[in-house]
């Protein structure tokens, strides 16, 4: 709408959702039960179970979202120990989601996440994540990626209980549970039903990208780094 100049109200929107007493509207809301929370002060890392680990105050300060190729990475879990791997380039938002067979096993999780960004790895530049112990192989992700003439690409991870720190794949995997609610076995959904829950939402326009979409930015970004070499 905003795109053809019509404008409505953000509030008036609210308004509406809200006086529906019946609750059905609600439920429609990209996260029907947000409430915003106060932010914590930063707690400095605890984190000691990852060898080798660097810390994203290592980071460079290029890494700060607005630039592309730097990565976010996180894993949404379920009660049975079922795992899907969520990976999402921050500029653009664009995500790729994919349920890990052998759960949270940090090698076998590393092998996928070489290759879903294996393609696209003379375009990355950083990954972000936090302390979970399924994350413990990342040097076999750098290697995975590794392109020669190209540096590393490193895997920085956040400070402990600071989950901000990766604020942009915290956010999708909010929107995910739109599709794949908590509290749901992960079994109940099909590999197809999953990755197109990645399309839905890379085909969701975004007030941030001008109401363009994760998958046209994401790819509009490649073409231009084409075009540039």
């Amino acid at each position: 709408m905003a795109k053809d100049n019509i404008s409505v109200s953000i509030q008036t929107i609210y308004n509406i959702i809200n006086s529906d007493t019946t609750g059905e509207l609600m439920k429609h809301r990209r996260h029907p039960n947000f409430k915003r929370r106060p932010k914590g002060q930063p707690k400095p890392t605890k984190a000691t179970n990852i060898a080798n680990r660097t810390s994203i105050h290592d980071r460079p300060k290029e890494a700060d979202g607005t630039r592309f190729g730097d990565w976010e990475m996180d894993l949404i879990v379920d009660s049975c120990g079922h795992a899907i791997l969520v990976l999402l380039d921050r500029l653009t938002g664009f995500v790729l989601l994919e349920r890990l067979k052998h759960g949270k096993k940090a090698k076998p999780l590393a092998k996928v996440v070489v290759r879903l960004l294996f393609g696209y790895r003379k375009y990355l530049k950083t990954i972000t994540t936090d302390n979970g112990s399924e994350f413990a192989a990342h040097l076999d992700i750098t290697a995975g990626l590794r392109m020669k003439g190209l540096p590393d690409v490193t895997v920085y991870f956040a400070d402990s209980y600071c989950s901000w720190q990766k604020g942009a794949v915290e956010n999708v995997n909010k929107l995910i549970r739109q599709y794949i609610p908590k509290k749901s076995n992960f079994n109940d959904f099909s590999d197809e039903y999953i990755k197109n829950v990645g399309r839905k939402l890379n085909l969701r326009p975004r007030k941030r990208l001008g109401f363009s979409t994760p998958k046209h930015e994401f790819f509009k970004q490649i073409a231009n780094f084409a075009l540039a070499s």
